[in-house]
């Protein structure tokens, strides 16, 4: 008995120390086999999902009361699986081959849904905290725009194509949503609500929102106050008072239409979005000011649809409060390129911002990060880009886009793809598939990381998480393997902590105050710490 006494009360230790199969309160290096990988050879870090059930949605989720809603379970796992929803709100009905929540709550409130999956080898469930009130996109918005790789040749069809793969590919089980068509959809304005109609390449609007829709995922538009877009199609304003417009050739005189005219169709274009089904904008125009974004911002709340509201590009630090009150998300940056450093970007495209150029600048955002508003450093340059039908490999090394990912997660960024969702490669699938790395994207608290001291090439950038754990990543921005260490001191913990690597998806050891480890050139070790 008295052996029992001393035993019970070490046990938990004793249970994660032969889980990690290490030592206590190790202080060695955490030296990850990939390490000795020649530069620029791909690899693949996370295993393959398991074949029991797993939840991988975000845990919180946000609609306007009487607001049209869809809610897709993401989850992986062997086929057939089963879904449930228990203590649904009224209003709200549930497929439980598909998984999908759809109706309208009419109440507002905070109601706690439990959300399960069932196949032949087990059952997994996750709590679905969902609000009814009058904030939406409670985690940072995750999906596929199609600039990056259609640019102008963008049409029904391939946005039809896109949103089949992001189907077929497996990506909706891990929580991407948004199919968001970029500029060039626009025809001439006209139809029921004098609003922006489509051009002859996207013949029905509203029957690709359904489709789109039908496959449990959520589509997006673009638009501008100005007269016309960059590309040269209508916009949001007009000199004339029935909005009339004629498209200008060439860019230097489209260039003169990069101003907001006289009148405004916002409340139109909003009504007719909403008309067609759509639940994303991207309004884009440079600079963002105050009065537009939120005449913008009235006419979507006044649709009758919930639409994430998304603002490009470039916006003025310096109305970050008012960015932070009026939209869901606001470009901190200029466009992203698939480059490292301003030395790899190509000729003619030297006013493009590089991974470091956005890193550098994105820090001083911190404070206007949070649920239902997000600082957006623009979208993810992985797989094939291109911006146009001339595609290529991106040019960011695989370390690179560790990195890439990493750092977007952990600041709790949107996550927008820009490459052709039918040609993933192996390993820019399981880059993006990783649920332990996106659930530090989508943790409810959206904190955006901030970064702590850092030496010539390491950097280390830490966020508390929910649970009250940590995420923590250990970045080298330098030409050779570094050592990066963090002092838990610096993480305002102390004592011992159990270390996760996230992307090997592991149990690396219980560690004391501090933790190190071998970072490959322009790579990342991104883990999670948890006290005992």
């Amino acid at each position: 008995m008295a052996l029992r006494k001393v035993l019970l009360p070490i046990c938990p230790i004793l249970l994660i120390l032969i889980t990690c199969g290490c030592d206590a309160m190790q202080q060695k290096v955490y030296a990850p086999a990939e390490v000795s990988i020649p530069a620029g050879r791909p690899y693949i870090l996370t295993p393959k999902p398991p074949a029991e059930p797993r939840i991988n949605s975000a845990k919180v989720f946000g609609v306007r009361p009487g607001r049209s809603f869809l809610f897709t379970i993401a989850a992986t796992g062997s086929k057939p699986i089963a879904f449930a929803a228990e203590n649904l709100p009224k209003g709200l009905a549930f497929d439980k081959t598909t998984g999908r929540i759809t109706g309208r709550i009419d109440k507002a409130g905070t109601y706690n849904v439990t959300l399960k999956a069932t196949n032949a080898l087990g059952t997994a469930k996750r709590n679905l905290k969902i609000v009814a009130g009058d904030k939406i996109a409670l985690t940072p918005p995750m999906g596929w725009n199609s600039w990056n790789c259609w640019a102008a040749a963008v049409s029904d069809e391939n946005v039809r194509q896109s949103a089949k793969a992001m189907a077929d590919s497996g990506l909706i089980n891990h929580g991407w949503t948004y199919i968001n068509i970029d500029d060039v959809w626009q025809g001439l304005r006209g139809g029921e609500f004098n609003a922006i109609q489509p051009s002859e390449k996207f013949p029905d609007m509203h029957d690709l929102c359904d489709y789109v829709h039908s496959l449990g995922l959520k589509i997006g538009i673009y638009s501008t106050p100005w007269i016309s877009s960059y590309a040269g199609y209508v916009g949001g304003t007009s000199d004339n008072k029935d909005g009339s417009w004629a498209k200008v050739d060439g860019y230097d005189n489209n260039k003169k239409n990069h101003r907001c005219g006289r009148y405004s169709f916002a409340k139109n274009d909003a009504r007719q979005w909403a008309a067609w089904g759509i639940d994303y904008l991207k309004y884009d125009w440079n600079p963002n000011d105050e009065k537009h974004v939120k005449e913008m911002a009235d006419a979507l709340l006044g649709s009758g649809r919930d639409i994430v509201y998304s603002l490009s590009n470039t916006a003025p630090f310096e109305h970050a409060d008012a960015w932070a009150k009026l939209a869901n998300c606001w470009r901190t940056t200029g466009d992203i390129h698939d480059a490292w450093g301003r030395d790899q970007l190509p000729r003619g495209r030297k006013w493009a911002w590089p991974i470091t150029r956005i890193w550098d600048a994105h820090g001083k955002w911190v404070p206007f990060n949070g649920p239902g508003h997000y600082n957006d450093p623009d979208m993810l340059v992985v797989g094939k880009v291109g911006w146009g039908k001339k595609l290529h490999d991106t040019h960011l090394t695989p370390d690179e886009q560790y990195t890439h990912i990493s750092l977007w997660c952990l600041w709790s960024a949107p996550l927008l793809l820009g490459c052709p969702l039918d040609k993933l490669d192996d390993f820019t699938l399981n880059l993006l598939t990783n649920d332990e790395v996106l659930a530090i994207n989508q943790d409810p608290l959206c904190i955006q990381a901030t970064q702590l001291a850092s030496s010539e090439s390491g950097r280390v950038l830490a966020k508390k998480l929910e649970d009250g754990s940590l995420a923590v990543g250990l970045f080298n921005i330098g030409a050779e393997t570094e050592t990066v260490k963090v002092a838990f001191s610096e993480l305002g913990i102390e004592g011992g902590h159990v270390v996760r690597d996230l992307w090997r998806q592991k149990t690396i050891g219980v560690y004391a105050n501090s933790f190190a480890a071998e970072v490959r050139p322009h790579g990342v070790v991104l883990v999670k710490v948890t006290g005992q």
